[in-house]
């Protein structure tokens, strides 16, 4: 085997899946810097405050769009909770932020089909809301709420007073968007795309369908390797997909999805830490069981339908030229450097 020829054949298939996604990625952080712009998040916070369903929606409902990881929404998550937010709606919150975003949605319908697209975000909606109910009904009840400090936890007057001003609030979510989130997930895009290539080159085309194809105990083996796993909506989306595309029933790769970016060692233990043990307990069940029930589902949907996801896997990507694929490509390379770079700087 010549060495060099399987290099060259690993860089092509993840050339070719990263041109894929680069228009879908850059579209999905434009839109992220939008939400960024217009959503208040000191509001969102106001509305979190009462235990009980109605707090618990909206938390739920308010962590489906916002494009914020599995490590960005620890800090968030523990900023709603100091300012009133009560411990379901932060577990709900915790749970529905990290597992879907406009940015994974996007991708989503780049590289798997509109079906899973739509009905990730539907279950990450669902397991947050099931996760809620059950921290309200079982957790550890609260004698007083925190109190909510005065100040803004989201520093979003930082551009001197002057970011109400139309030009200056565009700039700034943009400047969110390209810079501070592409800078938390380039990384682990980059990694995510990587594995990919390296399991669509080195995994024979029965393997995974043999040993990991559609029954539960594949569903139960994905939900061990992604609860401990540390990986964003994003990155896991590619992984996914060529997991897919080798045999992988959706079913078990929707498990992947749904635990790989909502549970990690750190955001198990931060959720012990703040919200108590019991919660963490909960939290973790409550994404367990609505993977696999999910997982179920969606097998049954596409069995029913009669489409067989190979057929629809990525067919969205050919809708935009590969001209401008290639170009989107080479942009987003540009702009994740500059985004690291940035990190870097701001972290020294």
């Amino acid at each position: 085997m010549n060495i060099f020829a399987v290099i060259a054949d690993i860089s092509l298939e993840i050339w070719r899946t990263f041109c894929e996604a680069s228009p879908y990625i850059i579209f999905g952080l434009f839109v992220a810097g939008l939400i960024q712009i217009f959503v208040d998040k000191e509001k969102i916070a106001k509305h979190l405050g009462k235990p009980g369903l109605k707090s618990v929606l909206k938390a739920s409902l308010f962590g489906v769009p916002l494009p914020l990881c599995s490590c960005g929404v620890i800090p968030t998550a523990m900023s709603l909770r100091k300012n009133g937010a009560s411990k379901g709606a932060v577990v709900s919150f915790m749970i529905s932020t990290p597992e879907t975003g406009v940015d994974s949605i996007a991708i989503s319908f780049a590289l798997l089909d509109p079906i899973m697209a739509v009905f990730r975000p539907i279950t990450a909606f669902f397991t947050a809301i099931i996760a809620g109910i059950m921290e309200n009904t079982f957790g550890v009840k609260e004698d007083h709420l925190p109190e909510k400090p005065r100040s803004c936890i989201f520093c979003s007057e930082r551009d001197g007073g002057h970011i109400h001003r139309s030009f200056q609030k565009f700039s700034f979510g943009m400047r969110y968007a390209f810079t501070e989130l592409l800078g938390d997930i380039a990384k682990w895009l980059t990694l995510g795309i990587a594995t990919a290539g390296v399991i669509s080159y080195f995994v024979p085309q029965g393997f995974i369908e043999r040993y990991l194809g559609s029954n539960f105990i594949s569903m139960l083996i994905m939900l061990v390797v992604g609860i401990p796993l540390y990986i964003c909506a994003s990155a896991s989306t590619p992984i996914a997909a060529a997991l897919i595309a080798k045999g992988m029933s959706p079913g078990v790769a929707l498990v992947f999805l749904m635990a790989g970016p909502a549970t990690n060692t750190a955001g198990i233990l931060a959720v012990g830490k703040f919200l108590g043990k019991r919660a963490a307990v909960l939290y973790l069940a409550s994404i367990s069981v609505c993977a696999l029930i999910a997982g179920l589902l969606l097998n049954q949907i596409y069995a029913v339908s009669g489409i067989n996801i190979k057929t629809t896997l990525g067919k969205a990507a050919e809708c935009v030229s590969p001209l401008i694929q290639t170009g989107a490509a080479i942009l987003l390379i540009a702009l994740m450097i500059n985004a690291v770079r940035h990190k870097r700087k701001c972290s020294i």
